[in-house]
């Protein structure tokens, strides 16, 4: 299990990213703490439900899976 984050600072491409704790492209400065999860799909997934006029995307490097645009 990893603990999830939502990085509320939007990205230059629109992007508000979710991060795996602990990845070093993560700012703890501005972030809504989504919990623990087995991946990083429903960590995704809440954060959209929790912030559905935001354009939600996991992080590159440290959820890669969920990595769309």
């Amino acid at each position: 299990m990893a603990i999830y984050r939502l990085n509320l600072n939007q990205q230059a491409n629109g992007d508000y990213e979710v991060h795996e704790a602990g990845c070093v492209f993560f700012l703890a400065q501005n972030y809504d703490d989504l919990g623990s999860f087995s991946s990083c799909e429903p960590a995704v997934n809440k954060a959209k439900k929790e912030h559905p006029y935001k354009k939600i995307n996991g992080c590159n490097t440290c959820s890669n899976l969920c990595h769309t645009t």
